[in-house]
């Protein structure tokens, strides 16, 4: 009974996990069988493997190269999370340990640019791109990735900052330490853990954009989300080839995250226990 009750408490988050888990598990089995076992109703789990789907994401019979969309991918997203942290990192900073007049209505301004929808700024910007000659570049969605991730990296810099004890600060500025130094030298690796936390989900949510990426590219800055939608065919849909290209491209995001997930933990809960 002892060990009954001691693993009582984990059950429910194992099924959680689980649960969240099978989607995707279903996913890599489906891109392990050929097309007439992946398309069987129900599905054919004791089928054979076979490759056909990765083959085929790889350009086997095609000749389409899927680098150059995974390249634009990553490009946008390191490119575009190393920028939202070095603008959101000054700003937490003022908003946090050296506050501003009127911080939370700096805040506010911040949450507001959420709330518009995505779509309803896509024909402005699509406008602003071609008159500009930026369409199909991949530097305007660096741009786009920036302002539509740094709102939200501000707010979570800025309760992870909030918890920096400040005599290390003071101590700091005792010893005629720069704002630069202090941001580089002292807020930076102690609050390292945030710091984790706000890029990784930068690089999600730049790495799994689609909307603007799919209007405003083209052939030359088209990003993997778009190389993925070119699985769905008017010939039908391919199930293990679409789910082979699913994996694929999920697997940077897959990888960054089990990377970090100390850290994203560590980050997520930093300041929950006083």
């Amino acid at each position: 009974m002892s060990l009954v009750r001691r693993c009582a408490p984990g059950l429910p988050a194992w099924f959680c996990g689980l649960l969240f888990f099978l989607p995707f598990g279903w996913m890599v089995l489906t891109s392990l069988h050929s097309e007439q076992d992946a398309a069987t109703n129900p599905p054919s789990v004791g089928a054979a493997f076979a490759l056909d789907g990765y083959r085929e994401f790889f350009g086997a019979s095609t000749g389409t190269s899927p680098w150059p969309p995974l390249i634009n991918s990553a490009t946008a997203s390191v490119v575009s999370t190393l920028l939202v942290l070095a603008l959101a990192l000054p700003a937490a900073y003022a908003l946090s340990i050296k506050p501003v007049r009127k911080w939370t209505d700096v805040l506010f301004f911040f949450l507001s640019t959420k709330m518009l929808p995505a779509v309803a700024g896509l024909l402005p910007l699509y406008l602003i791109a071609q008159n500009t000659g930026m369409l199909d570049n991949i530097w305007l969605l660096v741009v786009l990735y920036t302002s539509m991730n740094l709102p939200i990296a501000v707010w979570m810099l800025r309760s992870f900052l909030a918890e920096v004890p400040r005599e290390i600060l003071e101590a700091a500025s005792i010893d005629g330490a720069g704002l630069p130094t202090t941001l580089v030298r002292i807020v930076a690796p102690v609050a390292a853990p945030g710091i984790a936390a706000t890029a990784l989900i930068s690089f999600i949510f730049s790495w799994n954009e689609l909307l603007f990426a799919r209007v405003l590219t083209g052939v030359v800055a088209g990003t993997a989300p778009v190389f993925l939608t070119g699985f769905v065919t008017s010939q039908g849909l391919f199930l293990a080839k679409v789910c082979a290209a699913a994996v694929c491209v999920s697997l940077p995001v897959l990888v960054a995250g089990f990377a970090a997930q100390d850290k994203l933990v560590q980050g997520l809960s930093l300041g929950a226990v006083k």
